[in-house]
């Protein structure tokens, strides 16, 4: 593991416990590991955190105050100053939350807070009839036929990123977590938004950075409900965050609707934009106002890109810890990237279960919250109304009474013949129920087959003195960024697939 902690707050493979929940100091050596390989994760304290300290870590990272009961009890109450609280990691009681009894559930005020800084008006935060509507208008895209037809458009976007590498030169070193997030925006520009995005990549992934910091700040103003109308810290940051993606959103919408007039009406541009544009609610003919259109367009720039540029950090990383799982993806990679576009992401099932096992280990979104608007029961346990739910799949993913050595880096629990013994309430890296994230199916596909190509075609190494580490800013990111060696290993051109051919 080596170099794979922060020297200053390094753990390693548990000693006492198994699972890696507790951690002690990590040996003097490098071992390539695949088996019992326990990734960089919190030390899970033995007794809950007490309020000044539980405040000033909500602050630095809230990932790190989950303490170990959570990781063994079923359903834990935890008394907080504006409300009680149910931490709820029992599958059964999930599916109640989620999907049985979902009526009663609907988003905290703390969660309301967070998305109302741009996304107020779409998918991820509008509910009820509004809601019904646009994921009625939405769904079409991301299907799983049209999503399918995107992979030549993935595949494209890492040959860039490919070339770029390979013009670096032999072992260089770049920050893989900034980089996977400039792939991921280009593979927007090219499936989603195909006119591009109005802005400067690197610009737009700093300001997307800046974003999620401000927004993923939980503060003591925020747990004791004050109005909105009194300021938070870093609200001038935001405003200037949001000014800047406005500009960007509202010149891809002028661009867009230029591009329509001009475009016969049998023949738009087939991407999301379109959709948003045109499309009309079945049930009642009309169209998405432009502020929905906005608040749309900005959740998917924001989770279309953040969620799957994490999970592809994340993936990258743990493969650079273990060599045997390494080469079985690069086997697989060389093999099936040589095979037709018609299905490849299918066949990449070794490199999926590493992208599973690592939303598995670190998923984009730690934590999710309801609050209960009437009484009910969830494993024996009274809910009062009013009652703050809260799901981390953090914990949900690592907890002891639903894996086998839960913090330790095992892709097998994902291939098929083991993968039925996952249970479906107690694995939510896209959530489940009617609010499972819409671009689940894009951002596995993405993920799948650009973790593949890059595989195949570099060596990834940890700097030295890297400081790897997660942290929670709504989304779950290494906190000092991936820095790591990229030496390439074929620089030639990616296999023609055969379907290219054809085309050709």
């Amino acid at each position: 593991m080596g170099a794979a902690g922060n020297p200053s707050r390094r753990w390693a493979l548990l000693h006492i416990i198994p699972g890696c929940l507790v951690a002690g100091p990590m040996p003097d050596f490098e071992p390539e590991i695949s088996q019992n390989y326990c990734p960089p994760a919190p030390l899970p304290p033995e007794r809950r955190l007490r309020w000044i300290r539980l405040l000033a870590t909500l602050k630095r990272n809230p990932l790190e105050c989950w303490s170990a009961e959570f990781f063994r009890e079923p359903i834990a109450r935890v008394r907080l100053p504006f409300a009680d609280a149910l931490l709820v990691h029992d599958p059964a009681a999930i599916r109640r939350v989620l999907i049985d009894n979902a009526g009663n559930y609907r988003k905290d005020p703390i969660q309301r807070r967070i998305l109302a800084n741009g996304l107020a008006d779409g998918l991820l935060s509008v509910e009820d009839a509004r809601w019904e509507a646009q994921r009625r208008m939405l769904a079409p895209l991301f299907a799983r036929r049209t999503v399918t037809t995107f992979t030549g458009a993935m595949l494209t976007a890492v040959d860039r990123l490919t070339e770029r590498w390979c013009n670096l030169g032999q072992g260089a070193a770049v920050d893989v977590a900034a980089e996977m997030a400039l792939l991921t925006l280009n593979v927007l520009a090219l499936t989603i938004f195909s006119d591009g995005i109005a802005g400067d990549y690197d610009e737009f992934r700093d300001a997307m950075n800046a974003y999620f910091a401000v927004i993923g700040r939980i503060g003591v103003l925020d747990l004791l409900g004050v109005p909105q109308s009194v300021p938070r810290p870093g609200g001038g940051r935001l405003r200037r965050t949001m000014t800047y993606f406005e500009g960007i959103i509202d010149r891809i919408i002028e661009a867009r609707r230029d591009r329509l007039a001009a475009t016969p009406a049998g023949d738009p541009p087939a991407d999301l934009l379109t959709l948003l544009l045109r499309a009309l609610d079945p049930s009642t003919g009309q169209s998405m106002s432009l502020t929905e259109v906005r608040s749309n367009i900005l959740t998917f720039l924001s989770a279309g890109h953040e969620t799957t540029a994490n999970a592809l950090s994340w993936s990258i990383f743990l493969l650079s810890q273990s060599s045997p799982w390494r080469a079985r993806v690069r086997e697989e990679a060389a093999r099936e990237l040589a095979g037709p576009l018609e299905g490849l992401a299918d066949r990449l099932v070794v490199t999926r279960a590493v992208v599973e096992e690592a939303l598995r280990l670190y998923p984009p979104i730690a934590a999710l919250s309801r609050m209960a608007k009437g009484p009910d029961r969830l494993g024996g346990v009274a809910v009062e109304p009013r009652t703050l739910i809260v799901i981390a799949p953090y914990v949900l993913h690592r907890h002891l009474l639903l894996w086998d050595q839960p913090g330790t880096f095992d892709p097998s629990r994902f291939l098929p013949e083991q993968r039925s013994r996952v249970g479906r309430f107690a694995y939510l890296p896209f959530g489940i129920g009617l609010r499972i994230c819409i671009g689940a199916s894009f951002a596995l596909q993405e993920a799948t087959i650009a973790l593949a190509a890059l595989t195949r075609r570099f060596e990834t190494e940890l700097l030295p003195d890297a400081k790897v580490w997660p942290s929670q800013k709504i989304t779950l990111r290494p906190e000092h960024g991936l820095p790591m060696r990229v030496t390439p290993r074929d620089c030639g051109e990616r296999p023609v697939l055969r379907d290219e051919k054809k085309r050709a």
